[in-house]
């Protein structure tokens, strides 16, 4: 189990993501950890769009058993 920290954020920031959380099925912890993740990413990808961060944040979260594996157009038959 990872350790946890906890810290003071802003009372408005913290109703955000209450609000957002509940919307997204996450804990307001992970609502904040996720859009610091966000964050990250597209400090670190400039020229990424966030919707294309957002994206592949959740690809990566998915379970593998249940991905589908690209397979090229030239390939199938």
């Amino acid at each position: 189990m990872p350790s946890t920290t906890s810290i003071r954020i802003d009372q408005e920031l913290y109703n955000q993501a209450k609000t957002d959380a509940a919307i997204e099925h996450r804990t307001i912890a992970g609502q904040v950890e996720y859009w610091a993740k966000v964050g990250r990413t597209a400090l670190d990808n400039p020229d990424l769009p966030v919707s294309f961060i957002t994206e592949a944040l959740a690809s990566l979260a998915e379970p593998r058993e249940q991905s589908t594996p690209f397979i090229p157009r030239s390939r199938q038959t």
